[in-house]
């Protein structure tokens, strides 16, 4: 075991308190710094004897913690005490009274909303959705314990190296599915790409370490070409008297790998790697006509791209983001993105909400980033929404690509990409949607599920008549139409479900069967219901008449109804089913072994193969489903069903043959396709299910089928057909 210095410790613990005071150096005056002090030595006494799982002393945590929260969203200083002691609570003997008592209410306030988020660290499973409308719950209170969450977060990310392997692939899943595009809408840009591009790094280490590599090969090169790209901008600029600042920046290693998938291409071939930022020193009043100014010297030396430019200073976006971004044709033929910003504008985009807000303080008007923040506290105040169905709402409010629509006024409205009048009508008021008969789009009569483009005019046409109905739910895409129409039908819902119960009272009275708990529960699990709400809708509907009930009686009366109750239910084998699961998470099921006999399926979502690193999901009426840790659907489902994962390996067996389908392009030629199945069926002897190939412009594409025993297999078929002149790319799909 290695043996702690405890003076170096000591001293690195004053380095970081130091590192900290210089970060917040800007915002805290000596009053702040003794507040700040005082928080430091509480969280150094409470800490005291804990230590993480790499071996470091605890402290390091909140101080560093503390640092991202003053340094990267800007925040001041009860924010940065509130960071200090975020795990006091929790983790130590004090309590929120202590709290109050040494630092005021705001503090314990925000504390307190802290401490009602699980630590997911010590847990056995990711923090779900419960948990996560939880800290939501506090936008309603102080927005800062969602920033401070998002620093706490970051910094557990960074130091992510010494978690178990299943943490590691938990917490980054979890990662990349809520809290990098919170961060994002919360206008904290600089966070969300590190967030992301750490989330790859955890979830798929090969992709990130091949991209990695690629841009570090290429850093010399590419900055050379940013030099003399700048260099005629710059000299122009300092002529015209404009005072700022030229940075050039590589884009995110998650975004380039993002571009390679949607574009299909290598990464040689993404054309826009990196970017040229302008940050310009400009007044308020003038600072849209210097980015204009500066948009023009830049394409006076290079000429852009009109499809690629985008005004966000006259439109920001709805987090806040403002800029010019042009794409120009530089040196060598080579396609540049620059964004144009003022230095407030930069702020902005880097510390997001704090920075807006203080904005916001010195006098600047509310933005849509408002508008977002108070929209989520209306979808909070709904009591009865199921919390997986709150976060599958949240997440379609984290909306990044947006569109721009327009009043029959020209007051302009921001929805999210397919939206439909219905959530322009909702966006506009909860009663225009609730009464909305139809819509016109630019004069025209649409249909209620039309999407809507940007620079559509939208007028909602109303009826008093009119109710939200059920199918509403299936085409809107805003959360607010979504819990204005689930509330809406709730609540008729119960209207129903009130004159349902007492004809149900009336039918069981005229049988002679009592209205009781009992009887109540029976007709639930008779009927496959699952509340008394449903059951009294039901018979309010009239979906269920006395033809129903005289069956339930018949059934009732044979005396047999425990026996088909439990046919039913399941009993309480289902429950123990569950906890089960819940208990052995981290069991490790052997795939493709006889000793097991498992009922489990191969996902069709990414067809798993022996030798493939993978994991079993617990589904309710499929058995166990085997899914590859690299799965497009392994983050949703680990973020959302941690209690459902196995953790799962392969069996030794190699007589058991997979389907998995490749991927070919290549240069089209006499002969090409004979080889590739001479050399997959004969040399290889390897099945194939399908081939499917089409030609155009002398290119083709291909999609092939075949039946392999484990990866190795499938790799050295890989291989041989990489060899084969005329192939480009072989990838597995």
């Amino acid at each position: 075991m290695q043996k702690i210095d405890l003076e170096l410790e000591r001293k690195e613990i004053l380095n970081r308190y130091k590192g900290l005071l210089r970060d917040c150096k800007d915002k805290t005056d000596t009053s702040d710094k003794k507040i700040i002090r005082k928080a430091f030595n509480l969280a150094v006494e409470a800490h005291k004897e804990m230590r993480r799982k790499s071996g470091e002393p605890y402290i390091y945590h909140p101080i560093d913690v503390a640092r991202i929260a003053a340094k990267d969203i800007g925040l001041g200083c009860t924010s940065i005490v509130c960071a200090l002691l975020h795990d006091v609570v929790e983790d130590a003997d004090y309590t929120l009274e202590d709290i109050e008592r040494m630092f005021g209410n705001k503090v314990a306030r925000i504390i307190d909303g802290l401490t009602k988020i699980s630590d997911v660290y010590d847990q056995n499973v990711s923090m779900q959705a419960e948990n996560f409308r939880k800290m939501l719950l506090t936008l309603s209170d102080d927005v800062r314990v969602i920033l401070i969450k998002l620093a706490d977060r970051l910094h557990n990310m960074r130091t992510l190296e010494s978690m178990p392997k299943h943490k590691q692939l938990k917490i980054a899943s979890e990662t990349l599915y809520l809290y990098a595009p919170l961060a994002h809408r919360l206008g904290l840009y600089a966070i969300k790409t590190e967030l992301e591009d750490l989330g790859l790094k955890f979830t798929k280490s090969e992709v990130y370490k091949a991209i990695s590599e690629k841009l570090a090969e290429t850093k010399r090169g590419r900055l050379r070409y940013i030099n003399k790209f700048i260099v005629p901008i710059k000299e122009e600029m300092e002529g015209q008297g404009f005072i700022f600042s030229v940075k050039g920046r590589p884009k995110s290693i998650f975004s380039i790998r993002n571009k390679m998938l949607k574009q299909g291409v290598e990464f040689e071939e993404v054309y826009d790697k990196f970017a040229i930022r302008i940050i310009v020193d400009s007044k308020l009043e003038t600072e849209k006509a210097d980015c204009w100014r500066i948009y023009s010297i830049v394409t006076d030396f290079y000429k852009p791209n009109p499809d690629r430019l985008r005004d966000w200073i006259s439109t920001p976006k709805s987090n806040g983001y403002e800029a010019l971004h042009t794409t120009v044709m530089g040196p060598n033929g080579k396609w540049v993105e620059v964004q144009i910003r003022t230095t407030r504008m930069d702020e902005i985009a880097e510390k997001g909400y704090a920075a807006h807000w203080r904005y916001k303080q010195k006098g600047g008007k509310d933005t849509s980033l408002d508008d977002w923040i108070n929209r989520i506290r209306e979808m909070l105040e709904n009591p009865d929404s199921n919390a997986l169905d709150f976060v599958d709402d949240f997440k379609m409010n984290l909306f990044t690509d947006e569109i721009f629509v327009f009043t029959p006024a020209g007051d302009l409205k921001t929805l999210p990409v397919g939206s439909t009048p219905l959530d322009f009508a909702f966006e506009i008021h909860t009663q225009v949607g609730s009464k909305c008969l139809g819509a016109k789009v630019n004069g025209k009569l649409v249909p209620l599920s039309f999407a809507l483009k940007s620079g559509d005019q939208v007028e909602i046409i109303t009826s008093n008549k009119q109710t939200p109905k059920e199918d509403w739910l299936s085409f809107v895409k805003t959360s607010r139409a979504k819990s204005k129409i689930k509330n809406a039908l709730k609540e008729e819902k119960k209207r129903i479900g009130k004159e349902g119960k007492e004809i149900l009272e009336r039918k069981l009275r005229h049988i002679k069967i009592p209205f009781d708990t009992k009887t109540e529960t029976q007709l639930i699990r008779f009927f496959h219901l699952k509340t008394s709400l449903d059951l009294y809708y039901q018979f309010g509907a009239g979906i269920l008449n006395n033809k129903d009930i005289r069956s339930f009686a018949n059934q009732r009366n044979q005396g047999w109804y425990g026996f088909f109750k439990n046919k039913i239910t399941g009993g309480e084998s289902q429950k123990y089913a569950k906890n089960k699961i819940e208990k052995k998470e981290h069991h490790i099921i052997l795939f493709g072994s006889e000793k097991q006999q498992l009922d489990y399926k191969l996902a069709k979502c990414c067809s798993p193969i022996s030798g493939d690193e993978v994991f079993g999901f617990t589904t309710i009426n499929e058995g166990i489903k085997v899914h590859t840790n690299n799965c497009p659907n392994s983050i949703q489902l680990r973020s959302r069903y941690a209690y459902r994962i196995l953790s799962a390996s392969w069996a030794s067996k190699d007589d058991i043959e997979y389907t998995t389908k490749l991927h070919l392009t290549g240069i089209d030629q006499v002969g090409l396709m004979n080889e590739v199945t001479r050399i997959i069926s004969n040399q290889l002897s390897v099945n194939i299910g399908s081939i499917n190939i089409s030609t155009k412009a002398g290119l083709f594409e291909g999609y092939i089928t075949v039946k392999v025993f484990n990866t190795i297999h499938l790799y050295s078929l890989i291989k041989k057909l990489e060899e084969v002149d005329g192939i480009k790319t072989i990838e597995r799909l």
